[in-house]
């Protein structure tokens, strides 16, 4: 006798998907639109007006507490006791090793209050792993309140002017990656100015009963500037553009946060944290491999898993690649050794029997114009 495996879940906004006409596939074992209209018609929807995401599969746990912050020092990397009150900020579980047990945002509520917002795939066991590792710590404790939130996403150029009139809330004010309560359509929400996309916009929470009115109302409200539902295969291509790296592919529990190149998000005159020895001697020593960016310059897109070569030699994998819409270039991210992670230096990447030639580029791929 075997097992059934359990049905995908669904977000709130399920049956608005299928009205929208989305193609729906199973992701992290939630039924997602992929996308409606086109991944590359809503990519460029995003980059040029505004997209509306539903990312309610996403993990939501919180810790509180006395000794709260404590708690969120031991487990993520970053330094949580810089953040003020209405503040956020990128962080990584990090193990031991110094690699990722997860990435994710890390929002101040209070001095004794902060939410975790953490990648679908990974929720349960994120919690599972910071009770375990907060268990001394004091006063903490986590909870799982990914059941409270449903998450709703506005990224573009677009957002602030489509969304303010749903809200008392002062947007332009807001910086990035800060956060308040209020109402969006006459729902008590939290409203935080992040995103996954490289593009300047906002994500909404709204508890599930209200999900489809708050849904609704910003689709109205962007009628007239063209914002469309967008689903999550623009939501990958355009954060890869931004090179935003994706668990699973980008990082994950084999990769140093130094490894993946994002030393910025280590609180380094923090006392200890999970993986600090690790990461201090690294940063002292150096690191044997990096993750760097590349075009292809041929013909040909790189995809994930594709062997790159430097100097004849395979060196690694492409961890996440594409052709992007809006820039129209084949690019991808890989690790390679921290020798051949310069500028500038040639690599060849294995596109089915086909060696074609790379070129190591900036990171990010796309920045956003500045007002």
């Amino acid at each position: 006798m075997t097992d059934t495996p359990a049905a995908p879940k669904k977000t709130p906004l399920h049956a608005r998907h299928l009205a929208h006409g989305a193609h729906m596939v199973s992701f992290a074992g939630w039924d997602m639109p992929v996308e409606y209209t086109g991944i590359a018609d809503e990519h460029q929807a995003v980059r040029t007006r505004a997209g509306l995401f539903d990312v309610s599969h996403m993990g939501e746990i919180e810790i509180a507490g006395q000794d709260a912050l404590a708690a969120v020092q031991r487990v993520s990397c970053n330094d949580a006791s810089r953040l003020k009150v209405g503040q956020i900020h990128y962080s990584g579980l990090t193990t031991q090793a110094g690699t990722f047990v997860d990435d994710l945002l890390v929002y101040k509520m209070a001095d004794d209050h902060f939410l975790m917002v953490v990648n679908a795939s990974n929720a349960t066991k994120d919690f599972a792993w910071i009770k375990d590792q907060i268990r001394d710590v004091g006063d903490a404790v986590a909870v799982d309140t990914s059941q409270r939130y449903a998450l709703i996403a506005l990224q573009g150029p677009v957002s602030l002017s489509v969304l303010q009139p749903l809200t008392g809330i002062d947007l332009s004010s807001m910086k990035y990656y800060w956060f308040a309560p209020g109402e969006v359509a006459g729902v008590r929400v939290t409203v935080s100015r992040t995103g996954y996309t490289g593009e300047d916009g906002f994500e909404v929470f709204v508890p599930p009963a209200s999900a489809e009115r708050v849904w609704n109302a910003i689709l109205e409200a962007g009628r007239g500037a063209g914002v469309v539902p967008a689903g999550l295969g623009a939501r990958d291509t355009l954060r890869l553009e931004a090179a935003m790296r994706l668990y699973g592919n980008d990082i994950d529990d084999t990769t140093t946060v130094l490894e993946a190149d994002l030393g910025w998000i280590i609180g380094w005159n923090k006392a200890d944290f999970l993986g600090a020895d690790v990461l201090r001697r690294q940063k002292a020593e150096g690191i044997g491999r990096k993750l760097v960016g590349f075009e292809i310059t041929e013909r040909g897109i790189a995809r994930h898993g594709y062997d790159v070569y430097v100097d004849g030699r395979k060196a690694g994998v492409v961890t996440s690649g594409t052709q992007t819409p809006f820039l129209k270039k084949a690019i991808g991210m890989a690790y390679v050794p921290t020798e051949a992670a310069v500028l500038g230096k040639e690599l060849e990447v294995d596109v089915r029997g086909r060696r074609l030639r790379a070129v190591v580029v900036p990171l990010p791929f796309y920045k956003r114009p500045r007002s």
